[in-house]
């Protein structure tokens, strides 16, 4: 729903006789530590609440909205304790058995990826997900489960333990999978795994969720992933409804190794991204050489909407995360739209040739 004007709640304050408006204000300081740069947030959000009591919507509107907003607070109180460790979401058939090759393959994917000390996010099911968090250990495991009309019990990993969440909304879950998850790795599955599948690369594309790196595992030989993507070049791709580049945004591997090494690969030289006013900034944990800067400015000017990659010693402007500000940056005037491109413009900052002699 788009913002309201500040005026919308102050005629019903007028009518009321109260004014709210101090009210949400002076409750907001009250429930804020002083001098959070959170404090404007927290009040748009009070004032959200109000907005809905003032109208009184139905029963059903405002249940859905309390849910939610509970569901969502549990769950930030919950992973904050994670917030330090890069975490991978896996997804896969629940119905998979475990004498079958992909059990085993999503098992192995589970133990590499905690050896490279990667937290595995699953939907605590069973099948690839119980394979996934069998192969990780519960010190490493995340189960984001469901709850549903019937019983729907978590797998042995990470049942009765503090890594288990339960959502009472679907896309509550879909958010939370994407939000925490610093990679992807998908293997062979139903209507759920393919509609996680395009999701994610929907929300990617589109760049309403960072680039991280997705990965389709599948077993050696299979061809899984192999008839989807031919069915996505030739009825997607060469139809024009995507672009070519798109397809950089997925890896297709045969093993645990493959996947693991994609996602340590992405994360070698890149840290993270974020917008600030009109430039998109990189982060990089080693310096670019000036060769490799040119090298970008010769092969993905198609990327700048103006003007060239500019590499940045510190940031001024980035005072919300300090943890991350003596990071160099990497900001160019992004057009938003080419992130299969942006994929590969990340390849060739991640190849310790274009580091800068000091920074190796």
């Amino acid at each position: 729903m788009p913002d309201e004007s500040d005026d919308y709640l102050s005629r019903h304050f007028q009518i009321s006789g109260v004014d709210l408006n101090s009210k949400v204000e002076e409750l907001s300081r009250l429930a804020t530590p002083p001098h959070s740069p959170n404090t404007p947030l927290y009040q748009a959000m009070l004032s959200t609440v109000v907005r809905m009591a003032q109208a009184d919507r139905n029963r059903w509107d405002a249940k859905i909205m309390q849910q939610t907003l509970r569901e969502m607070e549990h769950a930030f109180s919950v992973l904050e304790q994670f917030k330090r460790r890069r975490k991978v979401t896996v997804f896969g058939s629940a119905r998979t058995p475990s004498n079958h090759p992909i059990y085993s393959l999503a098992r192995d994917l589970g133990a590499t990826l905690a050896k490279h000390n990667l937290m595995v996010i699953t939907g605590a099911g069973g099948g690839i997900m119980a394979a996934a968090h069998e192969g990780a250990g519960l010190e490493n495991s995340l189960g984001f489960n469901i709850t549903l009309p019937f019983e729907q019990g978590a797998n042995a990993t990470v049942q009765g333990s503090n890594n288990l969440l339960s959502f009472h909304f679907f896309f509550l879950r879909k958010l939370f999978f994407v939000k925490e998850a610093d990679g992807l790795v998908l293997c062979p599955g139903g209507f759920g795994t393919l509609d996680e599948a395009l999701e994610v690369l929907t929300l990617i594309q589109t760049g309403k969720s960072p680039l991280v790196p997705v990965v389709l595992l599948d077993q050696p030989g299979g061809i899984f992933w192999t008839s989807a993507l031919a069915f996505i070049r030739e009825h997607l791709q060469d139809s024009g409804y995507i672009l070519p580049s798109d397809l950089h945004l997925v890896r297709l591997v045969h093993s645990a190794e493959e996947a693991a090494e994609e996602i340590a690969q992405f994360y070698r030289n890149y840290h993270s991204s974020r917008w600030l006013k009109e430039a998109f900034v990189v982060r990089l944990n080693h310096a670019l050489s000036e060769a490799a800067v040119q090298q970008l400015n010769n092969e993905f000017r198609d990327l700048c909407k103006h003007g060239d990659f500019q590499q940045q010693a510190r940031c001024e402007s980035e005072k919300d995360e300090p943890e991350l500000c003596d990071l160099t940056r990497l900001a160019f005037a992004f057009n938003g739209r080419s992130h299969g491109r942006l994929r590969e413009l990340l390849d060739v900052v991640n190849q310790p040739h274009n580091w800068a002699i000091n920074a190796r």
